[in-house]
């Protein structure tokens, strides 16, 4: 059985984020490739978050949530608009809805890019934060992938 994979053809797990993903270039989400979804697999949530954020942000910073994506999502283009896909993009911490890409104030950072698997789908709304989607999806977890990338100023 194939666990849960999330890649990108963009860059290689632990690899360097290409510049123009950063939120002082184009701004725009990098593409994605999903396998391995366990059958009972009802939506996908990603989150894409900055643990290196601690020292200089004083919190892990949150670039990307969105939630409720098709269960059958095998690829999300770069540049992808979630609403029109039917799924939900929430805040990230620069106060903004959807993509806010890398943007290391000190250092080279290693972002998480996060994909799970949930057997349901989530009842929230745009102005959902991490902490509440992640709180919406206690129990419905049946798979996690995760990718690294880095990204320097």
């Amino acid at each position: 059985m194939v666990d849960l994979q999330l890649t990108s053809p963009a860059f290689e797990d632990g690899e360097t984020i290409p510049e123009r993903y950063g939120y002082n270039e184009d701004n725009v989400n990098p593409p994605f490739e999903i396998s391995g979804a366990p059958s009972n697999t009802e939506s996908f949530l990603i989150v894409v978050d900055d643990p290196d954020a601690r020292e200089p942000a004083g919190k892990i910073w949150d670039h990307w949530v969105v939630w409720n994506i098709d269960a059958d999502t095998e690829s999300i283009p770069e540049d992808w608009d979630p609403g029109g896909a039917g799924a939900v993009a929430g805040e990230n911490d620069y106060g903004e809805t959807g993509w806010g890409g890398p943007n290391p104030p000190d250092r080279e950072h290693t972002y998480r890019f996060l994909l799970y698997a949930l057997d349901d789908r989530l009842n929230l709304g745009r102005d959902a934060t991490k902490d509440d989607v992640y709180d919406a999806a206690e129990g419905c977890v049946v798979g996690k992938a995760q990718l690294e990338g880095t990204y320097a100023p």
